[in-house]
């Protein structure tokens, strides 16, 4: 079993911390300039599912 030092524990929590900040940060920048998440470049099209919505009326019927 190894043991670690709770300082370098602590700094590597620190850098893993900044990368995902910055991550997020770039993630943000993306965002902002109009690019829709994967999947949802064409949710304003969406329409609702009749198919769907019927299957499950006949689900509760049974």
């Amino acid at each position: 079993m190894t043991t670690q030092d709770p300082d370098e524990l602590l700094k590597i929590k620190q850098e893993m911390t900044q990368q995902k900040q910055e991550f997020a940060n770039f993630a943000r920048s993306v965002m902002e300039k109009g690019e829709a998440p994967a999947g949802q470049e064409f949710s304003h099209d969406r329409q609702d599912d009749d198919q769907n919505r019927m299957k499950s009326v006949e689900n509760r019927m049974d």
